[in-house]
């Protein structure tokens, strides 16, 4: 029977991630646990997320008994609006005129399941699935910025299954692979006039990797925790469609393949039981953005064979993520938790561009559970994100997706509201 529920777990977590549109405001995704993102996802290496923290260590299933599934869905609401600034190029203000862009981030559910099952006193199988990268704006037309993005789309769908050994009552490994769909969508204008003809970029390729972790109890009621998940090499292979004539090139349709790898993350987090009650988290994440550089998109077929046809700019810094939270557990049914994070954007104003505007960000999250009969527990989690510092737009020389003759200065107001709603059972 267990084996025949946590079959059927992997197909419904299938259906679920696969119907959704899964796309939303940013390049990764955190979201991924209800219990971690109250705790603005402090400790989720060291196991405050619950089960959910095998999306970032797959060691921590060591604390789970028997067959446990855990479902989470977040409803992630964002909203960023674009107004041109002194600095614009007059052709495309005169072309498009002087309007902010209105709410260019949409709106979206996404879904993560998980599964562990117990095989013995020292040994786990895991199973995860999770949309880790996601990506939706649209500026309308016509707009300012139009030659420089008018929509961009981006999503994946990732299984990962693990496994847990616990060496000794202090210490446990895990290890996992990876096989993640990604696929992304570019659209510009090739000129400032409203209406214009579009180019548009789609690719898609399955990758591989894994993931690994370590937790470890140095004395009792603290337990660290660190996780690593692996960069992921993908091979995009689609079509560039220009409606018109772009360059050199005439209007058509051309074969492309582009080479990119993923970022590998590590997440270090630490729990601490204070009291009896009283549970205290911190985190801090690397993710290492700086392999995106400036990737070449290259035709596969006909007389440019083998020729670069348009470069995808991005030249990031690494992220980071340092965050801190508490639990308080008011009896065996019910606890509330909260946490705060900042965000180190991997975009600064020399690289950041229109399809992706992107900043450092506080996280200030809250978050409640009820646990029912000790088997069923439901969780609630609610986070503002406010955007921090220098967020603007200067597609001027020196920026690497600036056009020659047209650049486009912007202000950028936005921010996130994220509410989720988890649930886990134990059998």
């Amino acid at each position: 029977m267990k084996r025949r529920a946590l079959f059927t777990l992997v197909m419904a977590t299938t259906a679920l991630a696969t119907s959704s549109a899964a796309i939303a405001g940013s390049f990764a995704l955190r979201e991924q646990s209800t219990r971690g993102q109250g705790l603005a996802f402090a400790g989720v290496a060291a196991g405050s997320a619950g089960l959910s923290s095998l999306y970032w260590n797959p060691a921590w299933m060591s604390e789970r008994s028997g067959l446990q599934f855990e479902a989470n869905l977040s409803a992630i609401l964002p909203y960023s609006n674009v107004t041109p600034q002194t600095g614009t190029s007059p052709i495309l203000l005169g072309a498009t005129g002087t309007g902010e862009s209105g709410d260019i981030a949409s709106d979206t559910l996404l879904p993560s399941l998980y599964a562990s099952y117990q095989l013995s006193e020292n040994a786990w199988l895991g199973l995860s699935t999770n949309t880790p990268y996601g990506l939706s704006t649209k500026y309308k037309d016509p707009f300012p910025g139009q030659v420089y993005a008018t929509s961009s789309k981006v999503f994946s769908f990732d299984v990962n299954p693990s496994f847990t050994y616990a060496v000794n009552d202090w210490l446990s490994l895990g290890a996992g692979i990876q096989v993640m769909y990604f696929s992304t969508n570019l659209q510009r204008s090739l000129s400032p006039v409203p209406y214009a003809p579009t180019a548009t970029l789609d690719g898609d390729d399955v990758g591989f990797g894994g993931t690994a972790g370590v937790t470890f109890t140095p004395f009792e009621g603290t337990e660290i925790g660190v996780g690593w998940r692996s960069p992921i090499e993908l091979n995009l292979e689609g079509d560039l469609t220009l409606q018109a004539r772009s360059g050199m090139l005439p209007a058509g349709t051309y074969p492309i393949q582009a080479g990119i790898t993923l970022p590998e993350i590590v997440t270090i987090g630490l729990r601490h039981q204070l009291t009896s009650q009283l549970e205290l988290n911190a985190g801090f994440e690397w993710t290492n953005w700086s392999r995106l550089g400036t990737i070449p998109v290259v035709s596969t077929a006909g007389p440019a064979t083998g020729a670069t046809l348009t470069n995808l700019y991005f030249e990031y810094d690494d992220g980071y993520y340092a965050s801190l939270g508490a639990e308080y557990d008011f009896n065996a049914r019910w606890s509330m938790r909260g946490g705060l994070a900042y965000e180190w954007s991997p975009i600064s104003t020399s690289t950041r561009d229109l399809r992706l505007p992107d900043a450092d960000r506080l996280h200030a999250a809250l978050g409640a559970s009820y646990t029912w009969k000790d088997r069923l527990t439901v969780d609630l989690a609610y986070t503002h994100i406010f955007t921090m510092g220098d967020g603007d737009i200067e597609l001027t020389p020196g920026n690497p997706s600036y056009i020659t003759g047209l650049p486009f200065v912007g202000s950028v107001d936005s921010g996130v509201d994220l509410i989720s709603l988890g649930a886990s059972y134990r059998f």
